[in-house]
């Protein structure tokens, strides 16, 4: 049986006008499909456009060209109020988890931000049982809630960009780097959690590094990004046990032969 798709990309173009005359085409006619439940790996080198891509999918850049399918619709085309109803569904973990978060905020003001602006929650008890809730599945307990960002270390504060973007019931996750800020056996515990949560709560997910041995773990689906461009597309075993490009190959020579599904699960 054929897999769903939930999210389509079609020629999508992202140009960055540097002056005199000179563009920067960070995103060139890339197109892909994320299937339901699936996650799809975005791998490149720094500067590929990965994480511009992963901007253009969340309506970050109006001036982005293509089509980017949710429903029926070209998010690309939507007003302010479509995008915040899309945004309910699809969220975004980004790479620094510290500068990522209002360090002014309590943990669970931050987590429940989604609840009250994009879902419209009023209700403090409703608030503070899902803030809970989401807490607990992300490895954080109801004595993190009112601590503020300086007092968690590097995963923890990871793990609280984590229940900011589940708190509103998404169906799509988008994660920008999400470990490579943190140490190696950190890494290991917010990638299992990652694909825990992945699994149970069918969530699909973009996840873009330039770790290809993080990728292999976690992706049935690579693109292989350069330049802007897209140099290789196709199940996760297929490329990265018979690359069809230079640059893929390149890119899988220098992985460390130690990967992360080597790492024992903590």
């Amino acid at each position: 049986m054929e897999e769903k798709v939930i999210l389509q990309v079609k020629n999508v173009n992202k140009e960055f006008n540097l002056g005199k005359k000179k563009v920067l085409k960070a995103v060139d006619d890339i197109s892909f499909d994320l299937k339901t439940s699936h996650t799809l790996g975005v791998v490149g080198e720094s500067g590929s456009g990965k994480s511009t891509l992963a901007r253009c999918i969340m309506g970050l850049y109006p001036d982005a060209t293509g089509q980017i399918i949710y429903k029926g619709k070209n998010i690309l085309e939507e007003n302010q109020r479509e995008l915040k109803e899309y945004r309910k569904d699809v969220q975004m973990i980004f790479q620094d988890p510290y500068s990522s978060l209002n360090p002014r905020k309590k943990c669970k003001d931050i987590i429940a931000s989604g609840i009250r602006n994009l879902l419209g929650e009023r209700d403090k008890k409703k608030i503070h049982k899902k803030v809970l809730e989401t807490m607990e599945i992300c490895g954080l307990s109801e004595y993190h809630m009112e601590r503020y960002p300086h007092e968690f270390s590097g995963g923890q504060r990871q793990r609280i960009s984590i229940a900011r973007a589940l708190a509103v019931d998404p169906k799509i996750i988008i994660a920008d780097e999400p470990t490579s800020a943190l140490d190696v056996s950190i890494q290991a515990q917010i990638i299992n959690l990652m694909e825990d949560l992945q699994k149970d709560l069918g969530l699909s997910m973009i996840f873009i590094s330039h770790d290809l041995s993080v990728v292999r773990h976690v992706a049935e689906e690579v693109l292989v990004m350069y330049h802007g461009q897209c140099v290789e597309y196709d199940e996760s075993e297929e490329v990265f046990e018979n690359p069809k490009m230079d640059y893929t190959k390149k890119l899988l020579s220098s992985v460390p032969g130690k990967t992360l599904a080597e790492v024992e699960e903590v």
